[in-house]
This record gives C-alpha cells, sequence and structure tokens, in this order.
C-alpha cells in the first residue's frame, strides 16, 4: 500500500502538530482494515518539500507506534524522502533514540536504496544484520549459532532483540505455532 503524504495533506509543506494530528488521523483510517499477512504501508513523500520535526512526530511517528503497538500486520516505510525531510527525521529520531526504514519508490513499485535511518544499538544492529544475512531466522538459530559468541546462555536475549526489531517496524514477525519466525521487510535487502 502507497499512501500519497502530499495528497493526504494537500500540501508539499508539512508543518505543524496539529497538522501532523490531521494525518495520523488520516494514515489510521487508510490502514483500518488489517491485510491477511504482513504488508508494507510506503510512507511516500515524493513532491514533499519540507517535513517538520512536529509534524513527523505527531504523523509517521505515531502512527509506526500505534500500527506496530498493535501488533498490526502493516510495517511503515519512509519512501521519497528529500534531504530536507530526511535531515528532520534524523535529528528528530536521534533525540529519541529511533529508526524508521526508508526506501525510494519508483513508478511501477520499484524498490531502490533501502536502509534504516536512526542509530540501533550495538546489539539491535547486530540482530538486525543477522536476520538479513539469514533471510529469515528465530530466536533459537541465533542462539545457536551466535550465543556463544555473544557470551548468551539462553534465548530470551534474542527473542528481547528481535521483537524490539519488530516492534519498531524494521524486521517483519510470523508466529509459526509458538515459534516466531523473523525475515527482513524486503526479499534479498
Amino acid at each position: 500500500m502507497k499512501i500519497d503524504l502530499k495528497a493526504t495533506c494537500g500540501t508539499p509543506f508539512l508543518a505543524g502538530a496539529l497538522n501532523g494530528r490531521a494525518a495520523l488521523n488520516q494514515l489510521l483510517t487508510a490502514t483500518a482494515n488489517e491485510p491477511d499477512g504482513p504488508a508494507l504501508v510506503f510512507l511516500d513523500f515524493d513532491g514533499v518539500e519540507i517535513a517538520t520535526a512536529s509534524f513527523l512526530r505527531e504523523s509517521v511517528l505515531a502512527f509506526r507506534d500505534i500500527i506496530r503497538g498493535r501488533r498490526s500486520q502493516y510495517y511503515p516505510v519512509i519512501a521519497n524522502a528529500n534531504v530536507y525531510v530526511r535531515d528532520e527525521l534524523v535529528e528528530l529520531l536521534g533525540t529519541r533514540g529511533d529508526v524508521l526504514m526508508t526506501c525510494g519508490l519508483e513508478e511501477g513499485g520499484f524498490v531502490t536504496n533501502v536502509a534504516p535511518i536512526g542509530e540501533l544499538d550495538p546489539k539491535q544492529r547486530l540482530t538486525f544484520d543477522l536476520v538479513h544475512e539469514h533471510g529469515e531466522t528465530d530466536a533459537g538459530a541465533l542462539m545457536r549459532n551466535y550465543g556463544q559468541s555473544e557470551g548468551l546462555k539462553h534465548t530470551t536475549a534474542w527473542n528481547n532483540r528481535l521483537a524490539s526489531l519488530a516492534a519498531l517496524g524494521l524486521i517483519v514477525e510470523e508466529s509459526q505455532g509458538r515459534t516466531k519466525r523473523y525475515r527482513p521487510l524486503f526479499e534479498g535487502s
């Protein structure tokens, strides 16, 4: 699903907390019906010239927190953010110790330049990288393969790291019985 923020907000200048909350309501309405399985929601900033930190906090970050907090099948991704919007995101995320997934989105839905923006702590970054390296994994597999080198004796730490990354919307979580499997948002990324 792609949500065009310039069209949604009616302007290429996205500013202010009140406007951010209005945009949040529209984002939540657009994603009210849950998909059957994991689905990306591209928050498309194409044509948006400026988005202030207050707007982004009240719309994009609040949307991600609500969607992921309710364990939705939707995974928000920032698409086509220009340098000014990215700078605001970097500042905003840095003050919160937060991370969002970004990409370029071309006509026909072709995705380019997939990358997280913001800073993951070293343990989360390692886990994020391992999920991308393996393509799909679970806490047990990470424990077997990397537990000793990480000085871990139980899978709990891996479960917590994986759950945290899924809560941020950086990896996909899928339940298979009692086991949760994790994979990258984008195949081959």
